[in-house]
């Protein structure tokens, strides 16, 4: 019988930390038409603190990086996961909505501590970096499997703020274990002063790179649309295909489902076949699946759709790895989170935009849009590959 491994133990509590910083974001979508009805907000605005929250998660990779490097992964993550149990019992107490979006921008900067730090604790544990990210990558779908259903039936039998609470016990949990399993690791740069790494003319270099300023113009459509998604799926059934709170958290959390199952085969299959391959197919696959949410009636739809979109919506897997192919040792850690930030800074507006075309268009057209950004990364690809343009 084989050994359970050290690097198996890395491996699984880097995943279950994000799992827990994903619930504490993850917790809140079910139970926004409660908070804008709470609040007396419209969709637009709920949307402006959901991305509020998405791009301080984003916004705070880059330093992530920075710190790890001068202090190693481990105190990082556990600051990432022990702030999402603080800020996560913070947003449950928020008396005005004013201390919500205060809350949540909270809660996404220090979540946003540990998925780059924890991608570069995983690249110096492992060889094949794209199954492992696949399988941490899998945490934030688990995620989404645990926290709508229940945080949907919470808040409707005990309202909003014991929902978004779910996080604390989750987090405080997962807390205890890291800092008990996983030891410290050898920091890259400790003696580097801070402010050498912000250097702007290093920053510039680094993004302008064609093998990375290609890829993060992908990742910044296939993140607005991850983004979009996960802040507004749940409303999106309620409003457009008249589906029940409970019901829609059940749907939100099998698309999750779906993208855990699927995400380990997708950095399987970038490893393997390419990472090219493996986008361009998520791409294709999550914008059809998307044209099939709004057109096509019946709950046999939403159910190919949720695997469509489910599946594509894991493009990290492939995505993500090929920013390591490129980056050297040296420059993975702040390298990697600056490249993080970047997208997912941007990204992050398919909250609030989304929120607003749904307001002025209707979510039908909203959900549209969303399909046609991941048509057209995919062209970008496909372009790129039939031209042999080398980005």
């Amino acid at each position: 019988m084989r050994r359970w491994r050290y690097s198996e133990t890395v491996l699984a509590l880097c995943t279950l930390a994000f799992f827990a910083t994903m619930v504490g974001r993850l917790a809140i979508s079910p139970v926004l038409p409660l908070i804008t009805e709470d609040f007396g907000v419209t969709n637009s605005v709920v949307g402006v603190a959901m991305t509020g929250m998405w791009m301080a998660y984003f916004l705070s990779q880059y330093p992530s990086g920075i710190f790890a490097d001068r202090y190693g992964e481990r105190p990082i993550i556990l600051i990432a996961v022990g702030g999402t149990a603080v800020t996560s019992l913070f947003l449950a107490l928020s008396p005005v909505f004013a201390v919500f979006v205060f809350g949540t921008v909270a809660l996404g900067a220090v979540a946003g501590l540990h998925y780059s730090v924890a991608t570069t604790l995983l690249t110096r544990t492992y060889d094949e970096i794209g199954a492992a990210i696949g399988v941490h990558n899998s945490g934030g779908p688990a995620a989404g499997l645990v926290a709508p259903p229940i945080a949907g039936w919470v808040g409707v039998t005990y309202g909003w703020r014991a929902a978004v609470a779910i996080a604390v016990p989750i987090a405080i949990l997962v807390y205890v274990l890291f800092s008990w399993l996983i030891d410290p690791t050898e920091p890259r740069r400790p003696n580097q002063p801070m402010q050498d790494r912000f250097d702007i003319g290093a920053i510039t270099d680094l993004l302008s790179r064609p093998k990375i300023a290609f890829p993060i113009c992908l990742a910044i459509a296939a993140a607005f649309v991850w983004q979009a998604t996960s802040t507004f799926l749940p409303t999106f059934l309620t409003e457009h295909r008249e589906q029940s709170t409970e019901l829609a958290a059940v749907v939100f959390a099998s698309y999750f489902v779906v993208q855990a199952i699927t995400q380990v085969g997708v950095g399987a299959v970038s490893d393997r076949v390419g990472r090219d391959f493996a986008t361009a197919g998520c791409l294709f696959l999550a914008g059809v699946g998307f044209v099939i949410f709004v057109t096509v009636p019946g709950f046999e739809a939403v159910v190919v759709g949720v695997v469509l979109v489910g599946t594509g919506l894991g493009w990290g897997a492939a995505l993500l790895p090929r920013f390591m192919d490129v980056l050297s040792d040296a420059e993975r850690g702040a390298g990697f989170g600056l490249i993080r930030t970047v997208y997912g800074f941007i990204g992050a507006l398919g909250s609030v935009a989304t929120g607003l075309f749904a307001d002025l268009f209707g979510w039908g057209v909203a959900f549209l849009v969303l399909a046609g950004l991941l048509g057209l990364g995919f062209c970008a690809i496909l372009v790129n590959w039939l031209f042999s343009l080398g980005y």
